[in-house]
């Protein structure tokens, strides 16, 4: 029996295809193709020169042993970090304590602020964001050292603190000496929350000026007080703009030295101290390039734990 094909069927030879079915697509030219990768070329050669070779270059340091006059060999010397470990773990402590309170302080002072901005401040919001970033306009070493005028023993917010009993609650916490502020705990704290507040500030703003106000009217319609519209609809939507302030304070925060080297003690000094003398005053490179990434691997643990409880959608 002979099976006689109609053009149009699955089996026919040469057939065409079904009327109605979409031509198969067109694959594009490779050269269109690798138009993103070139785009991309770019910035990941930056991230190579400026980023991956420069820590390679700390890694291969931090297992070296030598000295200066002697020179540097890379032995593969691992007690290294150990060693650095256990005779700056204070500066280490107290880095992420520091950093930990700035960032709580930067936390409390930016929400209201940026809830200010992003719902009530009308016509005068672009002012008040110019505001909050004028500081940027200014050298990070003036700004810190014109706390050192602000702290001073005979200064006005002294004598405010001191009358209004503040530095006896400190005082007790440890955190100031006496009638003293300055080259104590509370002012290294207060240079790194001023200096850190904006990238606490923009992030919230940014956050909570993509709410959409009807929700807010919806609750208003469900008879909800306005706490209850912040508790069950405002905060749980700004939580993404409050995970990315809290990294962009705390991250840098926890490395830096200029405010403890400017406003503390020497009981005071962070681990970015350390590190900073050990790579140009001690000159003890290895130990320097140690404590870097002991630091780094202390961070990216926090903020990863940090993260993971945080549990926003847009960062985990």
């Amino acid at each position: 029996m002979t099976v006689t094909e109609t053009p149009g069927t699955p089996g026919a030879t040469g057939s065409s295809a079904a009327p109605g079915t979409p031509p198969a697509p067109r694959r594009r030219p490779v050269r269109r193709r690798l138009v993103p990768y070139w785009l991309l070329l770019p910035g990941v050669l930056w991230l190579l020169v400026f980023f991956v070779l420069p820590m390679v270059y700390q890694a291969s340091t931090s297992l070296q042993t030598g000295s200066l006059e002697a020179g540097f060999e890379v032995t593969w010397h691992f007690p290294t970090y150990w060693e650095a470990l256990r005779e700056y773990w204070p500066q280490f402590v107290r880095s992420l304590l520091y950093a930990g309170t700035a960032t709580v302080l930067c936390l409390l002072l930016g929400y209201p602020l940026a809830y200010l901005i992003a719902f009530r401040a009308g016509r005068w919001r672009t002012v008040l964001l110019v505001l909050v970033i004028a500081p940027f306009f200014t050298s990070f070493l003036i700004r810190t050292l014109a706390w050192k005028t602000i702290l001073a023993d005979d200064s006005a917010v002294v004598g405010a603190l001191d009358a209004l009993h503040v530095l006896d609650v400190t005082g007790w916490l440890g955190w100031t000496e006496g009638d003293r502020v300055l080259a104590t705990p509370l002012a290294v704290v207060c240079g790194l929350t001023y200096n850190f507040l904006p990238f606490m500030i923009l992030p919230l703003y940014t956050s909570l000026e993509r709410i959409d106000g009807r929700l807010h009217e919806a609750a208003k319609d469900l008879y909800a007080s306005p706490a209850t519209t912040f508790r069950k609809v405002t905060f749980p939507l700004s939580l993404p703009g409050v995970v990315s302030g809290t990294l962009l304070t705390f991250i840098p925060a926890s490395g830096d030295y200029v405010n403890a080297e400017l406003l503390g003690s020497t009981e005071t000094k962070m681990v970015g101290n350390v590190i900073q003398s050990q790579f140009l005053r001690v000159l003890d490179y290895p130990t320097a390039a140690a404590l870097s990434f002991l630091l780094m691997a202390a961070v990216l643990v926090a903020v990863t734990v940090y993260i993971r409880r945080a549990g926003t959608e847009d960062l985990v």
